[in-house]
């Protein structure tokens, strides 16, 4: 598949509402995880914060040895659009809960978000790549799949960096942590109506 031909998936409603979907949820996987970091690292005591932030780290991959080989038989066994449809909903959900817990401060809560997060991360993973063959042609796989990382890294590289810039902008009369919690509820509830558009699941089209 060409270049040109792999952009205009862009613009292809077989396509679109995933990348969509699928950049919006690593975005916000990125941003909270990366602001929870700053946080810990910039406003705690040295000994508290690296003790904190691996935990964090450990308590971040957890989900995925927990979770991976069920999410993969659920991609199998059900209708992807809807899988994706309930995953993005739930990110709705973590997403109000994350603002709280940075807003409140509160600890505990920002790492059972964290968990969520991870735990929505391992369950969105194997259906993103089982719904690709199923809505687009053989000649467009390989420009999906490439396009579909794409989402991924970009949505990774500016999650990152917005959840830096926000979570060091925090203290006394700073809104970073506003700014945040906004950013990240409203990206989920975009990434939820972006999904709803994915089209019902049809036979692969011919090659």
């Amino acid at each position: 598949m060409s270049q040109s031909n792999q952009f205009k998936l862009l613009a292809s409603r077989r396509f679109t509402p995933l990348f969509l979907s699928l950049l919006g949820s690593v975005f916000n996987d990125s941003l909270f995880k990366n602001s929870l970091l700053v946080i810990l690292a910039f406003h705690l005591a040295k000994a508290e914060a690296n003790t904190l932030i691996n935990l964090a780290s450990s308590l971040y991959v957890i989900p995925y040895f927990l979770f991976s080989l069920a999410a993969g038989q659920l991609a199998d066994k059900y209708e992807k659009g809807r899988v994706i449809r309930i995953i993005k909903a739930a990110e709705i959900l973590i997403s109000i809960l994350g603002a709280i817990a940075l807003l409140t401060d509160d600890r505990v809560l920002s790492f059972i978000v964290l968990i969520l997060f991870a735990t929505h991360t391992a369950f969105f993973s194997p259906v993103r790549y089982a719904i690709l063959p199923q809505h687009l042609k053989q000649s467009e796989l390989l420009g999906g799949n490439g396009l579909a990382q794409v989402a991924s890294f970009f949505g990774l590289l500016v999650g990152t960096i917005v959840g830096t810039l926000l979570a060091g902008d925090v203290g006394q009369g700073k809104p970073g942590l506003l700014y945040l919690s906004l950013v990240m509820v409203t990206v989920a509830v975009l990434g939820y109506l972006a999904s709803r558009a994915i089209p019902p699941l049809h036979p692969p089209p011919p090659i």
